[in-house]
């Protein structure tokens, strides 16, 4: 890493100002999934048990600038109390005041969660004045946030500007070496998994994938966008009008670069989007009139799971199909079962966030692939080549 991490700077003594994600799923103020607190918590034991006292700084839901109890960080702040063995004390607002109150009640070795950085308009447009708000609030910075490494707000970015070190914490410095090492330094062959509704989310993606990967494999919505392109029946399947001819040029830079660019060679298709729907299968010129692909066919599992579990490196973003509707979840888990045959093998499995990690977990495989990026977008943005602002900032080594 080019960046400095939490191991290259002295926690000991000093108040570790640290922006986590924390943005968890809440059902009438219960956490029904914890996976970012407990990816947070090798960054939040290494500062309290090095003597430092840990601030943490986080978002959750959108409460669009003020303050509102649904998305309080209170039930959190009770949730991690279970999940550590030292003093978490919890502040009513993330600036100011009660912030320093809660602050100043903890010791070292403890740990204070602040209420959400989103309760004031300023976090998302970057505020001069809430960065150095948040700045004063301690002696250095951990950004261990990579969900949120993709926007330039206050409590991920802004904030390094007035308080240096800056470093990455164990969860972001792991999401980078994954994604660097696929994207820059790939073991050949390097396969793209790309699915979701929309090929106008992945344009980017593809692009950039096309100077780096062997084979980019296209399911889900999106396909139907390129069947279009050449020509093929799609029926009332998900078409993007307007991105036709970039469909068919995408494919055509493909063949000129020697990237091989799978698309299904079969579909399922319903006569109706819900799961009771009549469905069958059919060829790729075969869709008729009426009716809609809602996931990708027998043969075309096949062919896709052969090239994942052949592949050495993977990267995996968007699902095959309907993954929430029973009938049409086949494909995406025959590409989660072949992502984890492919890892057992020896190759690097890397599953992109978002649906793709929702999917991975319900074929209950999270922990046979290589890594589960904790950010959909930012591990989106990344594979696009982009700079990420949360790690840009960082101070370098």
């Amino acid at each position: 890493m080019a960046k400095l991490t939490i191991r290259d700077v002295d926690v000991n003594g000093k108040k570790v100002v640290m922006r986590v994600d924390f943005n968890v799923p809440l059902n009438n103020g219960v956490i029904t999934d914890d996976n970012r607190i407990v990816q947070a918590l090798p960054s939040i034991k290494y500062v309290t048990e090095h003597g430092g006292l840990c601030i943490l700084l986080s978002h959750l839901g959108r409460p669009k600038g003020e303050p509102k109890p649904e998305f309080s960080l209170k039930p959190v702040a009770e949730h991690l109390k279970k999940l550590v063995d030292t003093k978490v004390h919890f502040g009513n607002d993330c600036i100011g005041e009660e912030a320093k109150k809660a602050i100043d009640a903890a010791k070292p070795g403890e740990i204070v969660l602040l209420e959400n950085v989103r309760f004031h308009a300023g976090e998302t447009k970057n505020d001069e004045n809430l960065s150095k708000q948040f700045a004063a609030l301690g002696d250095l910075f951990i950004n261990d946030a990579f969900g949120s490494s993709h926007r330039a707000h206050c409590s991920v970015a802004g904030i390094t500007q007035f308080l240096q070190p800056a470093a990455a914490g164990f969860l972001l410095e792991k999401e980078i070496k994954y994604l660097e090492g696929a994207v820059n330094d790939p073991v050949r062959p390097f396969v793209a998994v790309l699915g979701g509704a929309k090929v106008s989310d992945k344009i980017g993606v593809i692009e950039n994938l096309l100077n780096k990967v062997d084979t980019i494999i296209v399911g889900g919505g999106m396909t139907y966008t390129f069947y279009k392109a050449k020509g093929l029946p799609i029926g009332k399947s998900l078409l993007e009008a307007d991105k036709v001819d970039l469909a068919a040029e995408l494919m055509k830079k493909a063949a000129d670069k020697g990237v091989d660019l799978k698309l299904p060679v079969d579909s399922m298709v319903a006569d109706d989007f819900k799961n009771e729907a009549n469905h069958k299968e059919v060829g790729e010129d075969g869709i008729p009139d009426g009716w809609l692909a809602v996931d990708i066919g027998s043969k075309t599992q096949k062919l896709f799971g052969d090239i994942v579990r052949n592949a050495k490196t993977v990267v995996w973003n968007g699902p095959m199909g309907v993954f929430e509707m029973d009938n049409f979840a086949k494909g995406t888990f025959v590409i989660a079962e072949a992502m984890a045959e492919a890892t057992d093998k020896g190759a690097t499995t890397i599953i992109g966030g978002g649906d793709s990690a929702s999917a991975i977990k319900k074929a209950g495989l999270a922990d046979k692939v290589s890594h589960v990026s904790t950010g959909g977008g930012a591990s989106l943005e990344y594979l696009e080549g982009k700079e990420l602002p949360g790690i840009t900032s960082l101070t370098d080594k």
